[in-house]
């Protein structure tokens, strides 16, 4: 089935353009991201507009632009539901669309709230309290060692050598510094000091299913121990990536990620981060709805290189996955 599929998303170079920092504009996707897609989804017989970003879809909407179907991975600017953004206009219209629906991709960028979800589906989590003002930096009952980070961000934002903390006077440095850097509320949660995972599910569902797992091991001398900005920013040369070993680990881990992208209601395409406690046992951390889709430098093409299927491939899937979910036609 060929489809007319319009392209939505945020390009770095647009915002860096308009005065945004390169921290800021870190979620957003590169000008080779979007070449590639466009690329992939035209090898496999649609036809393809580039859209751009969220205003640039309603001024064509408003105008009578239609497309049969729509990728979106726009990000979205500003506010904790900013992912929500361009799923919710589209619905509006009635646009179909790849990927998760406004409720689950707004529930899921607030990572408090994708907890209090997860955890109440019974999906192990650690523990975690939400801090809005300084006056809440404090550990309460949660265990040291800790880890905070902005409540609504992706890509490691706010992330470094700091966030995971030893002390209370170190929860409150670090927290006054979040909340002023990033004007929203810190996650901290109790750390987990065991292997870190991401694990990439495809399809909605009763239909979802693991992709693949792949183990993240961050290199000696980096500049955090822990997955952060600067640390995903240099992955090529910073982590080392390998498919998490088979067995029941794997199998565990795998199916508390099935269990959370369920539970959350994720659709067509997602990643789940994962990882172990002290006594090896996997837990949930956050899940990305719309996960990087650079071939070589983002986890879920990674995943799927890893597991043997090409970077057409895994944007065919995704395709067929909201078509069926859709009912537009029966999937290749």
């Amino acid at each position: 089935m060929n489809l007319t599929i319009g392209l939505v998303y945020d390009l770095r170079t647009d915002y860096r353009a308009e005065g945004y920092s390169e921290e800021e504009v870190a979620e957003f996707d590169s000008e080779a991201t979007i070449h590639e897609l466009e690329r992939a989804l035209r090898s496999l017989g649609h036809r393809v507009e580039r859209i751009g970003h969220g205003r640039a879809l309603c001024q064509r909407l408003v105008a009578g632009a239609r497309w049969d179907l729509v990728f979106n991975i726009a990000e979205g600017v500003s506010g904790r539901s900013r992912e929500a953004q361009v799923p919710a206009v589209l619905e509006m219209y009635g646009v179909p669309y790849v990927g998760s629906d406004p409720l689950a991709c707004a529930a899921t960028l607030d990572k408090a709230v994708a907890k209090q979800l997860v955890a109440a589906a019974g999906v192990a989590t650690p523990r975690f309290r939400v801090v809005a003002t300084l006056a809440e930096a404090v550990a309460g009952d949660l265990r040291f060692p800790l880890f905070a980070k902005p409540i609504a961000e992706g890509t490691g934002k706010g992330v470094d050598a700091r966030s995971r903390i030893d002390s209370p006077a170190a929860l409150a440095t670090v927290c006054a510094d979040l909340l002023g850097r990033f004007h929203q509320p810190v996650l901290v949660e109790e750390y987990l000091p065991g292997r870190e995972v991401t694990v990439g599910i495809l399809g909605s569902g009763a239909q979802a299913e693991i992709l693949g797992t792949l183990e993240v091991s961050i290199h000696a001398g980096a500049p955090a121990t822990d997955y952060s900005y600067e640390v995903k920013e240099l992955s090529e040369e910073l982590v080392d990536y390998r498919p998490m070993e088979r067995g029941p680990l794997r199998d565990e881990v795998e199916a508390l990620a099935l269990a959370a992208y369920r539970a959350l209601q994720c659709r067509d395409m997602g990643r789940v981060d994962i990882r172990l406690d002290r006594a090896g046992r996997p837990a949930f951390i956050e899940i990305n709805p719309l996960p990087g889709l650079h071939p070589s430098h983002s986890d879920l093409p990674m995943i799927a290189t890893a597991e043997g299927l090409p970077y057409p491939a895994l944007i065919g899937a995704i395709v067929d996955s909201a078509v069926a979910r859709l009912g537009l036609a029966v999937p290749r």
